[in-house]
């Protein structure tokens, strides 16, 4: 089994639809076999939930079909890790490249479980993909 990062921007499209959910469908489909473990910062919940409550209160996204994509996250094990360990690495990455905090707390804990990352954020990859060449593009996937 091999360890690959996902973020909130590929785990939302498990759960629902938008561009590349089915590419997100296979990442998940492939965990489910056995192919990945998942791997996270702590703060994947927190930024999951909030983008469902948006698409709820913001977007129209049904409460029925809100409450299913809370409840059938937290049934996908992760292994998380307390942003604090990556907190320093990720700070460098988000000054170096201009981009979040977030994004760069799931980038540098790739680069320190030196494993792959899968994102749906085109801005932060292309921003940062020339220097970590363990991170995918979700678009891209195959």
């Amino acid at each position: 089994m091999e360890k690959i990062i996902v973020d909130s921007s590929v785990a939302v499209k498990w759960f629902v639809i938008e561009t590349d959910s089915i590419k997100a469908k296979q990442v998940l489909l492939e965990y489910k076999q056995g192919l990945w473990e998942f791997l996270a910062p702590d703060l994947i919940y927190a930024e999951y939930g909030n983008i469902i409550w948006k698409k709820q209160v913001f977007q129209g996204f049904d409460a029925n079909d809100a409450n299913s994509a809370i409840k059938d996250f937290q049934n996908i094990q992760f292994t998380m890790t307390p942003a604090r360990s990556v907190f320093k690495e990720a700070f460098q990455i988000a000054v170096k490249y201009k981009r979040t905090f977030y994004d760069s707390l799931y980038l540098a804990l790739s680069v320190r479980e030196n494993c792959r990352f899968v994102t749906a954020g085109e801005r932060f990859y292309n921003s940062v993909r020339a220097d970590f060449p363990n991170i995918i593009l979700l678009s891209n996937w195959q």
